[in-house]
């Protein structure tokens, strides 16, 4: 018994104390007990360095499975796996305002009397997109569900065939209409599909046309489609309400940054769409939801909708949407948010911060890569950047040792070492990430 060593020790070692900020005391405390008790049971003699590895080994497992931070700098921005969008820290100020007390999420304060949750964030979706309301349930697949149990439950929802998209993990939206009890009724070709294809599907039984927006990934060559304008023009001849899935669902036209033309809420509305769904947590920069914008009229039809209920967000999120909105009042403010803050770091400035990496890595070189937008967005469409190429005799245990540092790196695997895209890594992570880096080059 002599030989086991004392829990203090092991509880100071240099590579156990650290876990204690991402698993706690407590954590630290049973996993060193496990080990010890192995060392009695088995009348185990061993190092006391062989020990303290396997205590570390033990609670870095653990700390894998907590929820906690990453340095992403994979170059993707809206990395789905990384929890898309970070947030403004604006937004979350609000939202500490509002979650660490009492407030009116349900109650008219001039009136005295009980209020609307959705009222908080509606005006600023409004100002914002143009339509005459809006609700937000807890991400887009719910939105879509909610739209169609509420206007074709037991009858038709018409869509092109090369609209029917599977979105992450496997969800497909002839999966989320038969959920919703809605009969899928597929129009036109993989590659061309006409007005007519739409006007032939027309029945009594039709109760939407849908338009889903192709965001994950692009046909091109020898096409045709079906303009929105002309697709509202027919549902309002036909008293049938189109409605469209706009996904990632942007504000902003991001040529400005110098990306293709994706299509906007704004410009699914101005061609007639009566309604609009789209993510908060993806191109708006925001927490997740399921936003809904369009015709007040229709609107309504979802707020009387019993499923809303199981559908509904908190005062967190819509804490976290209206204080990601507000940042959209102009140009200056809109790049307080993150995923904007990215997209605009010119090559100069992240230049100047690789070259700082490249002077006290070992090895490191500055060199030209690209990033990407994700989140199932603009799935052809690249990003100049530039990153840090760190040699390493085995680039995927070097890039392993990096997602094991206290705050775990995840990096992209290059040739011969590992490459860390700088657009992706806020210039606050730099000091971490290289504290990481020269202590596994040295």
């Amino acid at each position: 018994m002599r030989s086991v060593p004392a829990v203090h020790r092991l509880l100071e070692h240099p590579a156990i104390a650290p876990y204690e900020l991402l698993v706690g005391r407590d954590a630290l405390r049973a996993a060193v007990d496990a080990e010890l008790d192995r060392l009695r049971a088995g009348g185990v003699t061993e190092p006391f360095e062989r020990t303290a590895e396997r205590v570390a080994g033990r609670v870095e497992r653990l700390a894998a499975r907590e929820l906690r931070g990453v340095i992403n700098a994979t170059g993707t921005l809206l990395h789905t796996n990384l929890g898309r969008a970070p947030l403004a820290e604006a937004a979350m100020s609000h939202a500490r305002q509002i979650a660490c007390g009492y407030s009116n999420l349900e109650f008219d304060v001039e009136n005295g009397v009980r209020g609307s949750r959705y009222d908080h964030v509606g005006e600023a979706l409004c100002a914002n997109t143009g339509a005459e309301d809006a609700v937000v349930v807890n991400n887009c697949a719910a939105a879509v569900l909610l739209i169609v149990d509420t206007f074709a439950k037991g009858l038709e929802v018409v869509v092109a065939r090369n609209q029917l998209i599977e979105i992450g993990g496997g969800f497909r939206l002839p999966d989320v209409l038969a959920r919703s009890g809605a009969s899928l009724v597929e129009v036109g070709a993989t590659n061309k599909v006409y007005l007519a294809d739409y006007e032939a599907a027309l029945s009594p039984r039709t109760a939407l046309l849908m338009r889903s927006h192709t965001s994950n990934y692009a046909i091109e060559g020898f096409v045709h489609d079906v303009a929105a304008a002309e697709l509202a023009a027919l549902g309002a001849r036909a008293g049938v309400p189109v409605v469209e899935d706009l996904g990632s669902g942007t504000l902003v036209d991001l040529a400005a940054y110098g990306l293709p033309h994706e299509r906007t809420v704004q410009d699914a509305l101005g061609e007639g769409m009566g309604l609009v769904a789209f993510s908060g947590d993806k191109l708006l920069g925001g927490p997740q939801a399921g936003i809904i914008a369009g015709s007040a009229r229709l609107i309504a039809r979802l707020r009387n909708n019993p499923l809303m209920r199981a559908l509904r967000v908190d005062k967190v999120t819509l804490a976290l949407l209206r204080g990601t909105l507000d940042l959209y009042r102009d140009a200056a403010s809109r790049e307080r948010i993150p995923f904007y803050e990215m997209l605009g770091a010119t090559p100069d400035a992240l230049r100047a911060r690789a070259a700082v990496y490249a002077e006290r890595v070992t090895g490191a070189r500055v060199v030209e890569c690209a990033s990407v937008v994700g989140g199932g967005t603009l799935p052809s469409a690249t990003i100049p950047s530039i990153g840090v190429h760190v040699p390493a005799p085995h680039p995927d245990e070097f890039a392993r040792s990096l997602r094991r540092a206290r705050r775990p790196i995840v990096a992209r695997v290059d040739g011969a070492g590992v490459l860390l895209d700088l657009r992706t890594v806020a210039p606050a992570e730099d000091d971490e990430a290289l504290a990481a880096l020269t202590s596994l080059a040295r």
